[in-house]
């Protein structure tokens, strides 16, 4: 009997090895391995998760053969997309196209692809609720905000709220990141109450130990009925490693482009509401800096 544990334990961990890496993609639907896009925080003092690996594996046969043929559907676009031109477009379109809108909010079918998340993962109070807005034009990202601090003996400070894209698949849940190298500039179409934002964009990393790595710069918001457009420069966003600024910054890295999110921690209770029209890229060839930041060498030479 431990042997036969042992190695079901074995295949439980190659499981989610190929899981994580996308290996695993084809025969996912029939032993039950769904991604997770949220955090896996365990609050402290929670009593771990006991049931044994071999009872999380479910196996369907139907949702298997619908997941083969759903991932072999979008291979075929996915091919002939390539043959087209870089994100299914041709060559001298996309080379010279100096605007393009990346998400915008229609349907549900928008709002599936982002997460919404809060301190309440970690025990705090905060709410947060992603809906369309008035003639399933927008998106409207509200909630309270809460700064009381769970007392589990290991929270410090508490208080936030997100919204954040998930990552773009494609055939067989393999990561495809998307290339903005064309363009310089975030643009965005927004009505907020008043209170700043944190914009953050998330890169796909070579190395795992780079997977903490996040670019950030500040959305201040106007408040009332009147929408603006909001107009960033890559360059501005500064890069930060698990939450803390690094002296060694550089560009961002705009051919790698992982996910893009919007958080609010501005530390003051009570209710927010940010609503997104769309969220575009923007090629200003006027706009020449690289990074806004002064770049130290750590060991100069004298």
């Amino acid at each position: 009997m431990p042997l036969l544990r042992k190695v079901l334990d074995n295949v439980y961990f190659l499981k989610k090895w190929h899981c994580q890496n996308g290996l695993f993609s084809l025969f996912r639907p029939l032993v039950g391995c769904n991604l997770k896009w949220h955090s896996n925080y365990k609050r402290p003092g929670t009593p771990p998760d006991k049931t044994p690996p071999w009872k999380k594996i479910h196996f369907s046969f139907q949702k298997g053969i619908e997941g083969i043929k759903t991932h072999f559907g979008k291979l075929s676009k996915e091919i002939v997309d390539h043959v087209k031109g870089p994100e299914g477009r041709p060559l001298l379109d996309y080379m010279l196209s100096q605007t393009t809108v990346i998400w915008e909010f229609r349907s549900e079918e928008d709002l599936k692809n982002w997460v919404i998340s809060s301190d309440a993962e970690i025990g705090g109070k905060s709410e947060v609720n992603l809906k369309l807005g008035k003639n399933n034009q927008s998106a409207v990202l509200f909630g309270t905000l809460n700064t009381t601090v769970p007392r589990d003996g290991e929270t410090r400070y508490s208080g936030y709220c997100s919204m954040r894209s998930k990552p773009r698949l494609v055939a067989f849940d393999r990561k495809n990141p998307y290339d903005w190298s064309n363009f310089n500039i975030l643009h965005l179409r927004v009505r907020g109450d008043g209170r700043p934002w944190m914009i953050n964009i998330y890169t796909d990393p070579y190395f795992s130990h780079q997977k903490d790595d996040l670019y950030s710069y500040f959305m201040f918001t106007r408040g009332g009925p009147y929408w603006e457009e909001i107009k960033i420069p890559f360059s501005k966003f500064f890069f930060s490693s698990r939450g803390r600024i690094q002296d060694h910054q550089h560009e961002l890295w705009l051919d790698k482009i992982s996910t893009l999110g919007f958080t609010v921690g501005d530390k003051v209770d009570g209710p927010f509401q940010l609503e997104i029209d769309y969220i575009g890229l923007i090629k200003d060839r006027a706009h020449t800096e690289e990074c806004a930041y002064e770049l130290y060498d750590r060991n100069p030479k004298k």
